[in-house]
């Protein structure tokens, strides 16, 4: 009986955490604050005088980590506060790459309002395009797209947008890029064009390559 009544008891709720930070804010915190959401520390690590663009061994910083999460109040802060928007990681990939990682729209129209290169391309040559694409976030590409990014702009394998949506299957995303005038013929470095990628049981996608229709069964 005492050990159900052990069981039963509920485990104790941690105290929240004081929103009054006593001391500096060490780098690492005010990164994984980034992360985590945790406006006060960033403020605390600002106030203090800390750098907005203090990054990681990775070179990644915390507008990078905020804009992968989607926390909009502290991308605003950081970039308020100076953090340069088109700042590169180890792998080049700028905020906009890991808000396009992300899903999160918002966050890219923000980093687009304070200048981002929408264009820009990491050490892969991959653009936000190639990133939300891959990633299936229709909504991102539909902005990018109307945007005026290079909806036919090659990574380092020379793979297009759509060549990546073909091999992946978005269908959704293939029938996007192609009515915006996606190349259907362009060749990677393997000599390949996305219907070239469709592997045999990808009836839908090949259908959608070859005549231009949506398929019937959207699948993401």
């Amino acid at each position: 009986q005492r050990r159900a009544e052990r069981a039963a008891t509920p485990e104790p709720t941690p105290p929240p955490e004081p929103l009054e930070i006593e001391g500096p804010v060490e780098p690492e915190t005010f990164l994984r604050a980034a992360v985590q959401g945790k406006m006060h520390v960033i403020e605390k690590f600002l106030a203090d005088g800390g750098s907005p663009n203090t990054c990681d061994e990775f070179h990644r910083t915390a507008l990078h980590r905020s804009s992968l999460e989607g926390h909009m109040e502290i991308l605003q802060k950081l970039l308020d506060s100076g953090a340069t928007v088109d700042f590169r990681d180890r792998l080049d990939c700028t905020a906009v790459h890991w808000a396009c990682r992300g899903g999160h729209l918002d966050a890219v129209k923000l980093l687009q309002d304070r200048g981002a290169d929408l264009n820009v391309k990491d050490k892969l040559l991959s653009t936000p395009l190639h990133v939300a694409t891959r990633t299936g976030h229709l909504d991102i590409v539909e902005h990018l797209i109307h945007c005026g990014v290079d909806i036919n702009a090659p990574d380092r394998e020379g793979d297009t947008a759509l060549h990546d949506a073909t091999r992946l299957s978005r269908y959704k995303i293939i029938k996007t890029l192609i009515l915006h005038g996606a190349d259907m013929m362009a060749k990677n470095e393997a000599g390949k064009t996305p219907t070239d990628l469709v592997q045999q049981w990808q009836v839908d996608t090949r259908q959608a390559l070859e005549t231009k229709e949506q398929p019937q069964a959207e699948m993401e």
